[in-house]
Parts: C-alpha cells; sequence; structure tokens
C-alpha cells in the first residue's frame, strides 16, 4: 500500500517532470480531476474523468507547453492513512515557446481509495492566482524555486526569498495567510 504523501510526490514528479508512466502509480484507473481556475492567464477542462485522459491533461499536453516546473505542496505531508488531504501549492515554470515566466498558486483537494486502490481516486485543483512574467526573470524565479525544499516547503519558506517582483505580491499575500 502506497502512504497519500508518496501519492502526491509521485503525481508531482509525474507533472513536473514529463513522466506520464508515473500517473498510474498517483491515481486509480477511474481517477477524477476537476479543475477550478480563478486566473486568464492558465487554461484547463473544468472535468477530466479516466487515468488515460488525467495523463494527458497533467502531463503528455501541460508538458508540451511548459518546462522548468517545480511545484510545492505548502505544508507538512498528510499522515499515513489520511483518506482526504488538501493543502495549497504553489508552483513556477517556464513557457517553451515564450520564453516566459509563469508563477501561480492554489489548493490541492485529495481523495485517496483504501486496501489495494490506495491511489488517489479524486482530485481537485484550485488555480487562484498565476502570473506572467517576461523571460528576463525566469533566471532569479528558478534560482529561488530551485533552492526551496522539494515538493513540501512551509508558506514561510516560500516567500521569505521571492524575488521582488511587481505581480508576485498577490501570490506572497496568498500564501502568507495560509495556516
Amino acid at each position: 500500500m502506497t502512504d497519500p504523501s508518496t501519492i502526491i510526490a509521485t503525481y508531482i514528479c509525474a507533472k513536473d517532470g514529463n513522466r506520464p508512466w508515473l500517473m498510474r502509480q498517483a491515481f486509480t484507473t477511474d481517477s477524477v480531476l476537476k479543475m477550478d481556475v480563478k486566473s486568464k492567464a492558465i487554461s484547463f477542462p473544468a472535468l477530466t474523468q479516466g487515468i488515460e485522459d488525467m495523463t494527458y491533461v497533467l502531463v503528455r499536453s501541460f508538458a508540451r507547453d511548459y518546462e522548468n516546473v517545480y511545484t510545492f505542496c505548502l505544508t507538512d505531508p498528510p499522515a499515513h492513512d489520511a483518506q482526504q488531504f488538501s493543502c495549497d501549492w504553489l508552483v513556477a515554470m517556464s513557457g517553451k515557446q515564450s520564453g516566459d515566466l509563469r508563477v501561480g498558486c492554489g489548493r490541492y483537494d485529495w481523495v485517496f481509495g483504501s486496501g489495494n486502490t490506495a491511489a488517489a481516486t479524486d482530485l481537485k485543483i484550485t488555480i487562484s492566482h498565476m502570473q506572467i512574467f517576461d523571460p528576463e526573470h525566469i533566471d532569479a524565479a528558478m534560482t529561488w524555486v530551485s533552492a526551496l525544499p522539494y515538493p513540501w516547503c512551509q508558506p514561510e519558506q516560500a516567500v521569505r526569498d521571492m524575488p521582488k517582483l511587481a505581480g508576485l505580491g498577490e501570490i506572497a499575500r496568498y500564501i502568507e495567510q495560509i495556516r
């Protein structure tokens, strides 16, 4: 049986590292993905059902557009026997075609199976903020995020050395409100 912390870390590794084969280790065959996107800077389908379609949306299609992806869960890992888990997240990445920098934040709401189906059965991803910056800011942002503990990071660590870019303020405020 795989614990929730490993399932979440496996999903992040699959998405961030463009490793679609790992998705089957994180999700059940009939998993459901719900997306609540509150930013016009990125788009996803509102509902995706089944591991194949989820892998396409979260890994294959995503990796066509983005690289240098770092995703952080802004909390401690869940308990070994958690059936549900919610946490805030932070992501930084660059666009493959445009070279722009994107930094966003939001919330994950996970539901896990039990027994032989301990993988995730449901995931809701809320994208609260997504900011786009000129390519000249990539080095500063990647230096910042690559120094953070991955993928579990405390909110205060995430904002401590955040670059001073106009537009990152609302993301910093979001993170600073996490308790």
